[in-house]
């Protein structure tokens, strides 16, 4: 029995979270939706119950109560009909009923009826009223709801002839039913409504928040947002202005120290670049030539300081330039152009014209400087392409160098990874931080050409 039990176990898991998948496929997605939900459904179900109530309970007992009430009355005028035989106490009966009775009755002797029982309407009323003459009398009859709004007309076969009655619907009908129903659904409505209303603020001041830190995220500075909505919400809101106030003061004090080290480490650095140059490159010690060594140091040197340079804008980082829409097509040019005057040998740059994106420029320079600059070390001809996607702009920079095999391009961002041509193991490190402080994403693929593609996806 156990071993039954475990082996049904999976099958009870899976058939569980099958119907959670259904479930969510037909909720709403948004927290205003399912919040409104929650409120529709237990409103739908409370008048629901309501109507169950008053429609089962109190509106079939007041509809047997008035089907008894009319029937007792055709009761007593076909007794007294039947005892009376001179047609002038007919005729005075017949009156009676209609001032006091409000029964209208026509007496159509030899007449036979084609139709038997009643014509359904929405309501209990005609089922009573049916019920009620099948158990009062012995004759067959048919009951009209249909041919007049106000009258409801009882056709009731005698053996010599057919005795019609004409009742008010009022006496039957329970107009009521009607004014319930329409004030259940107007009370109803505007109840969510309100509801509405209150939730969409509610949910606003939540949107609210996850757009500036949305924004936060994307290094864009939107300032402190304004506490509203719930006392929950009103707390998330002050925190996340806390935590925005010490990340910026974090940033700030970091990149001012940083800034510092830089100009203390290059003021001795300048200092040996000087020497460097100074020194006499064609004298000897002990018989070797110092020209070499010489241009070794000078090369060190010039090697250190771009490392501090790289290492001062990693940590940095590029959250105080402001975004703004840029044209990419003079934008991609003049990089181009700063690169082929460093050495690179870029042979195609396509363009897509109108491509506009919201960026920052510089730190967007920075990158693709960067990547050309790599790509003129590791291979030869460099190919730019910039078009439009279906969600933003899609930038390639194709080489025909060596390439980087598929299962190191994921370690090539790493912080301090260098390849085979050297490097401090910062550059994509860093552009792939700046693209992704956009918004988007950078990828490393193989160039038609056989080298490295650097896809950049901008929104």
């Amino acid at each position: 029995m156990k071993k039954r039990t475990l082996s049904l176990f999976p099958a009870r898991v899976l058939t569980s979270r099958t119907m959670e998948k259904s479930v969510r496929r037909v909720l709403p997605r948004s927290m205003l939706g399912r919040s409104l939900l929650i409120v529709l459904i237990p409103l739908l179900v409370t008048q629901a119950i309501s109507l169950e109530l008053f429609y089962g309970n109190f509106l079939k007992v007041v509809s047997r109560r008035l089907s008894d009430s009319v029937t007792s009355d055709i009761v007593l005028s076909l007794n007294a009909l039947e005892h009376l035989q001179k047609r002038s106490d007919k005729d005075w009966f017949v009156a009676q009923a209609r001032d006091h009775l409000q029964l209208v009755e026509t007496w159509r002797p030899g007449a036979r009826l084609h139709r038997f029982g009643f014509n359904h309407i929405t309501g209990p009323m005609d089922d009573d009223l049916a019920h009620a003459l099948d158990a009062a009398i012995d004759y067959p009859f048919f009951v009209n709801w249909k041919n007049d709004p106000h009258t409801v007309k009882i056709a009731i076969q005698l053996p010599d002839g057919v005795l019609e009655v004409d009742a008010p619907r009022k006496r039957l009908d329970m107009g009521q039913i009607w004014l319930f129903v329409g004030w259940a659904l107007s009370s109803s409505i505007l109840l969510f409504v309100v509801a509405s209303l209150f939730m969409r603020n509610q949910v606003r001041a939540i949107r609210r928040l996850a757009r500036a830190a949305e924004q936060f995220g994307l290094g864009r500075d939107i300032g402190p947002i304004r506490p509203e909505g719930a006392q929950e919400v009103r707390k998330a809101a002050v925190a996340f202005n806390r935590m925005q106030d010490r990340i910026y003061r974090f940033v700030s004090q970091r990149t001012g120290v940083l800034a510092g080290v830089s100009h203390d480490l290059r003021t001795p650095l300048t200092r040996l670049r000087l020497s460097l140059a100074m020194m006499p490159r064609h004298g000897t010690v002990r018989g070797e030539d110092l020209k070499q060594d010489v241009d070794d140091m000078i090369g060190d040197v010039a090697e250190m300081e771009h490392m501090i340079g790289s290492y001062l804008a990693f940590a940095r980082g590029e959250g105080a330039e402001t975004p703004e829409d840029v044209e990419m097509q003079p934008f991609i040019e003049d990089v181009v152009t700063a690169a082929r005057r460093a050495g690179a040998r870029v042979e195609a740059v396509m363009v897509q014209p109108g491509l506009h994106v919201h960026m920052r420029p510089d730190a967007m320079k920075r990158t693709l400087s960067n990547l050309l600059d790599n790509a003129r070390r590791h291979g030869g001809a460099i190919a730019v392409t910039a078009y439009a996607v279906q969600d933003g702009v899609c930038i390639l920079v194709d080489d025909d160098g060596p390439g980087i095999s598929p299962e190191r391009r994921e370690s090539a961002f790493r912080a301090f990874e260098s390849g085979r041509g050297g490097g401090t193991g910062l550059g994509l490190t860093i552009a792939r931080d700046i693209v992704r402080a956009h918004g988007g994403d950078m990828e490393l693929e193989s160039a038609p050409t056989g080298g490295l593609r650097v896809k950049i996806s901008l929104p």
